[in-house]
Parts: structure tokens; C-alpha cells; sequence
């Protein structure tokens, strides 16, 4: 989606990229002007210095001679290439000798460093000018060899110098010509600028493709969104493969996007459920209470309507107790504490509750435990979810052609602790009915027989999931296994 400059500029990556791009360009030209002010006092500091080492030797020149050996001195040092300023002019600033033809009005009056630089004619420049200036015979200017002798700036250089008076009152300038610490500092600017350039090129450059891209990551993920918002649920968000930030944000929203879709599916499932499986019950009991009223009825009668009203109740109290407690484990949420659990002593009072239950029902309920085997959980729910798979395993082995036998056993296999129940009835040989088997509300047909709502295995299920466990039922050969795999405790 194509989006004009305002709209850009109003996305929180343009915003940025923008101030971080002032923020740049402020630091560079700051750092432009403290570089050339920094190398101009660095060459000008080295000029002084010069300057005061040939002001030494002059002196030392005086001492030894007087006037006439310094004037000589100045003579020479003024004829060499690249020579410094001498200048010594008499007591009311008449140039008698050095290279210096004309200066700036009022540098002589003041002894000392100059104030400032000031602006100075070379000894030679003016008749050059001249020359230049004047037609050939052909009428027109001077050729390149003039232009070639010329000096950059022969209007007037730029220069400090050290302005002495002598013991008779003459004057004595010594002085460095500043076109070279002022061409380097020029030097020094245009490349620090040049850089400045080319780094904010690059900065927009990069700004304008991987801006764009991410623009378009962002505008695709905005637009799977509205599409998830608009009731697709679906839909998931966009990921490259790239790995990067957005990757790790939409695999993350996508997970959430799953356990919602999971949860919504669940939702649905409860209140389908609800309203056909406890329709039955509830009518069971209108009916009742409708027969009782009908007639006249002995005083036990009544009394045992009631009683069997409040059976019925209880279990439909008990099914929605099951159905919200899965309900709260599905979404990982429980009320209760996770502490260390030995789960051998969990098998063992289980095994002790039911076994009157498997002897009435001419059942062998065996318990295999040896030591103990530590896991971080809820000892009630996980007592609750064993003691529904026990029950079940009771109920159905007693179809058992063999003698009826029920056998829990507890072993450690690789990082996980198995706690199996195993029966040796028909079992489930359909994978697909094993698959249906933990959902809610699910009976299998020959299991119609038995009492029960259906909700046992899929109790089972979210406490295991609740624990970061899973629950497997495996073929027996005969009958059928329930495998519940808590993850093991890594200092046991």
C-alpha cells in the first residue's frame, strides 16, 4: 500500500529515522567546526612558534653585529623559497628592507603579537599585477607565464607577525603568511562536509529501503490483523522467515492466536455439550417431580422422589464441578499451589481407595511401585485425574474374557516419569475413537451401558496438560493403557 510523504512521516519508524538523522547531522557539524577550529589553533600555535624561533636567531644575529649584520640577515632569509615575513621599517614605519611591500595600515604602531591577522602586498606583487594587466602587441593580455608567476591572493595575503622595536627605535616585523593553515583548515572542512554528505546519503538511502520494508511488514501484519479482527480467526500474521523482531512478534501473536482459536473451539464444544448431554438429566428430574405431583402418593414415595432428585442433582453438580475444572486447566489457570509430589504415595492411596470397588466388581487391582518419584504439581489434581482412570479401568475390564486385572505402575524413562494404567478388557482399537475418547462429553457406544457423563478422560487430559504433561492411551493387546507423562524433576 502506497503511502504519500505526510502519512510516512506520521509512522513511528519515520519519526525516528528522521530524529535519529538531526541527531547525526547536528553531532557531524558540530564535530566540522570543532575539527577546523581545532586545526586552525594547532597550526596557528606552530606558526607563533616559528615565528619566535626566528625572532631568537635575529636577535642573536643583532648581538653579534649590530644593525648592519641584521639587516644582512633579513636580506638572505627573505630571498629564500617559502621564506617568512621580514620587514624593518625606520622609526616612522618606512619599509627599508625585507620582503613585505605594503601593509595593513596600523600593524607597526603596536608591539607584540598582533591582535588579528592583517593583510600584506609581497615584495614584487604590485609590479606583477601591472604586467599582467598591460596588452601585448596583439592587443590582448599578458600570456599564462604572468599568470603562472602570480601568488593566490595577490590582492592581499593574510598574516600574523611579532613586531619589535630595536634599541634605536627602528622596527623589526617577523611574520608567516596564513594561506596555508587557512587552505588546510578549507581542506579539512570540505572533507569533514564531504563525509557529512555521504553519510546522510547513506542514512536516507538506507532509511528509504529498509524504512520502506519494514513499512510494508508492519502494513501487512496491520492488514492480517483487521482480518483477524473482522471474525477470521483463522487467520494468522505474516512470517518471513527472516527471524528478526517482526518474525518473533507474529509467531508469538500467532501462538496466542492458536490458544484462543483452541480455547474458542473448546468454548463451543462445552455449550453444545451442555445443551444436549444435560438436557436428558434435567428433564429425567422434571419428569420425576411431574409424576410425583400427579397423583397421590404415600409419604415414602415423596420421600423417595426427593432423595432420587438429589442424586440427580449432585451429579449434575459434580459435571459442571468437572467441566469448569477443565475449563480453568484448559486455560492454565488453577487455584491451587504446585508443591513437590511423590507420586508413588499418590498411586498408593488410590490404590487403596479403590480397591474394595475392584473387589466387589471381581476385579485385580495391582499397584507396581518401587521408591519414589518426585514431580512439581497438584497433589489433589493429579489424585483426581488417576482416580478417573482407575474407575474407568474397573468399570471396563470386567468385560474381560480373562480374569479381570488392573495394574498401575510407575517407571522413569529418559526426562519423563510414566505413570501407566493398564486393563486388560476390550480396550479401544481405533485410533480415531482413542483420539475422541479425552474430549468432552465423548462416550463410545458399548460405553453407554456404564454410568458416567464422559468427562473423566478429558479431566485427565487438562491436569496433565495443566503440568506440562500429555496423556497417551496405547493399545494393550489385550484391553487398553493410559500413560500419564510428567516431565522429571532434573535433581531426582
Amino acid at each position: 500500500m502506497a503511502l504519500s510523504v505526510p502519512a510516512i512521516m506520521k509512522t513511528t519508524a519515520a519519526r525516528l529515522s528522521a530524529l535519529y538523522l538531526l541527531l547525526f547531522a547536528l553531532c557531524a557539524v558540530l564535530l566540522v567546526f570543532y575539527m577546523t577550529s581545532l586545526s586552525a589553533r594547532m597550526l596557528t600555535a606552530q606558526t607563533q612558534e616559528t615565528i619566535n624561533d626566528e625572532v631568537l636567531g635575529l636577535a642573536r644575529a643583532y648581538q653579534r653585529g649590530g644593525l648592519p649584520i641584521l639587516v644582512r640577515v633579513v636580506e638572505q632569509r627573505s630571498r629564500q623559497p617559502g621564506a617568512n615575513l621580514y620587514l624593518i621599517a625606520d622609526t616612522n614605519g618606512q619599509i627599508l628592507t625585507g620582503n613585505v611591500q605594503s601593509l595593513e595600515p596600523g600593524v607597526l604602531e603596536t608591539e607584540g603579537w598582533t591582535s588579528s591577522p592583517f593583510s600584506y602586498q609581497r615584495f614584487g606583487e604590485g609590479e606583477l599585477e601591472r604586467q599582467r594587466n598591460l596588452p601585448n602587441d596583439q592587443g590582448t593580455a599578458q600570456p599564462d607565464q604572468s599568470e603562472a608567476l602570480a601568488v593566490p591572493g595577490e590582492k592581499g595575503h593574510n598574516a600574523i607577525a611579532l613586531v619589535l622595536r630595536l634599541p634605536n627605535q627602528m622596527i623589526m616585523l617577523v611574520g608567516r603568511d596564513l594561506g596555508e593553515p587557512e587552505r588546510f583548515r578549507a581542506v579539512i572542512r570540505r572533507a569533514l562536509m564531504l563525509a557529512l554528505g555521504m553519510m546522510g546519503l547513506g542514512g536516507l538511502l538506507i532509511w528509504f529501503f529498509v524504512g520502506r520494508a519494514a513499512l510494508k511488514r508492519i502494513d501487512s501484519v496491520s492488514e492480517a490483523s483487521r482480518r483477524i479482527m473482522g471474525g477470521d480467526l483463522s487467520g494468522r500474521l505474516p512470517v518471513t522467515g527472516a527471524g528478526d523482531e517482526f518474525d518473533r512478534l507474529s509467531e508469538n501473536l500467532n501462538t496466542m492466536l492458536a490458544r484462543i482459536a483452541t480455547l474458542n473451539e473448546g468454548l463451543k464444544q462445552v455449550s453444545d455439550n451442555i445443551a444436549h448431554d444435560l438436557k436428558t438429566p434435567l428433564t429425567r428430574l422434571r419428569n420425576r417431580a411431574e409424576a410425583t405431583l400427579s397423583g397421590t402418593h404415600k409419604a415414602a414415595d415423596y420421600r423417595q422422589a426427593l432423595e432420587a432428585t438429589i442424586v440427580e442433582s449432585d451429579q449434575l453438580i459434580r459435571t459442571f464441578n468437572a467441566i469448569l475444572m477443565i475449563s480453568r486447566l484448559e486455560a492454565g489457570y488453577s487455584s491451587e499451589n504446585t508443591i513437590r509430589v511423590d507420586l508413588a504415595a499418590a498411586v498408593r492411596d488410590v490404590v487403596e481407595l479403590y480397591e474394595p470397588v475392584a473387589e466387589e466388581g471381581g476385579v485385580s487391582l495391582e499397584a507396581e511401585v518401587d521408591g519414589a518419584f518426585i514431580v512439581v504439581g497438584n497433589r489433589e489434581l493429579i489424585g483426581q485425574a488417576l482416580s478417573n482412570i482407575v474407575d474407568n479401568a474397573i468399570k471396563y475390564s470386567t468385560d474381560s474374557t480373562s480374569a479381570p486385572t488392573v495394574r498401575v505402575t510407575l517407571e522413569r524413562t529418559g526426562g519423563e516419569i510414566r505413570l501407566s494404567v493398564h486393563d486388560n478388557g476390550q480396550g479401544i482399537p481405533d485410533d480415531t475413537d482413542r483420539a475422541r475418547v479425552t474430549e468432552r462429553f465423548v462416550r463410545l457406544e458399548k460405553s453407554r451401558s456404564q454410568p458416567g457423563s464422559g468427562l473423566g478422560l478429558s479431566l485427565a487430559k487438562a491436569v496433565m496438560t495443566f503440568h506440562n504433561g500429555r496423556l497417551d492411551l496405547l493399545p494393550g493387546n489385550p484391553g487398553l493403557s493410559v500413560v500419564m507423562s510428567f516431565p522429571a524433576r532434573e535433581d531426582h
